[in-house]
């Protein structure tokens, strides 16, 4: 499959052409305006990586990520992150993302909560980067890498786009350590052609070998399978709510969230967080 293919596919398939309107639709029911929003009250949709607001929060604490950095964020889905960065560290954030149905969404939450000023949002790919040598000070990767068949190009569009000594911060799913195969569908794929999962050790060699060097690196797996614990209660309790993982994901997402659960419970896969240095 070439990548163009590869790129078409993968964007297909994570949001249906009429997200924008399903997601308002559902603001309204929940007697919300949709174009006059807190992070507060689209948490539910927004923050959908394992361990949401606090996994994301305690990287950029891990990190000690300066006030007022320039942050490209990798794959960034409908722009939470983006928005956290923005809100609580006050950080200028371009985000980027394969599926235009996400970046639309994520230009109209933002400006909804009022932080188009702090970020804008394009539809590229990650092993294209539409930027400049040494735009940012810092790259924003989660739960991106997993679904990336040729990660040199990614890291070295990275490299490229890095100021020397610019940093790259991660937050991860890799292989696990059992021998038994994923269960699908996941969050991140249906089947084994989107999912490229490489071991703690082979991940960062990517990096080590390809222009950085490693800051840190935390598995984080026992808190991720708690977060996921917690909020599949949830679920279950609160099936009938209207703000949900499942307007993202689709009607299947509570079979991807159990299976998500048990590959964590199984070892098939861990979650890390990492900061690596261009050098």
């Amino acid at each position: 499959m070439s990548q163009s293919t590869y790129a078409r596919s993968l964007a297909a398939r994570y949001a249906p052409e009429d997200l924008q309107q399903r997601l308002r639709a559902a603001l309204c029911e929940e007697a919300l305006d949709p174009d006059r929003l807190d992070c507060d009250d689209i948490a539910a949709i927004d923050q959908l990586h394992v361990g949401g607001r606090e996994a994301s929060r305690r990287l950029l604490e891990r990190a000690g990520v300066e006030p007022g950095a320039r942050v490209l964020d990798l794959g960034c889905g409908t722009g939470g992150s983006a928005r956290l960065l923005m809100a609580e560290y006050g950080l200028q954030v371009t985000g980027i993302d394969l599926t235009a149905g996400f970046v639309g969404v994520a230009g109209w939450l933002t400006r909804a909560t009022g932080m188009a000023a702090a970020g804008d949002f394009v539809c590229g790919d990650a092993q294209r980067l539409p930027f400049t040598e040494g735009a940012f000070d810092l790259i924003w990767a989660q739960h991106v890498l997993l679904n990336v068949p040729d990660m040199m190009r990614v890291l070295l569009e990275a490299q490229r786009v890095l100021r020397p000594g610019g940093r790259i911060l991660v937050h991860e799913v890799v292989a696990g350590g059992a021998e038994d195969a994923l269960r699908f569908p996941v969050p991140w794929a249906d089947s084994p052609r989107h999912s490229h999962l490489l071991e703690r050790e082979a991940l960062i060699e990517r990096f080590t070998g390809h222009g950085f060097r490693a800051a840190f690196v935390d598995d984080i797996t026992a808190d991720g399978l708690r977060w996921r614990q917690k909020h599949s209660a949830r679920e279950r309790r609160d099936g009938g709510a209207v703000l949900g993982p499942a307007l993202i994901f689709g009607e299947g997402f509570g079979t991807m969230a159990s299976n998500l659960m048990e590959n964590l419970a199984a070892d098939r896969i861990r979650i890390l967080q990492a900061g690596f240095v261009r050098r």
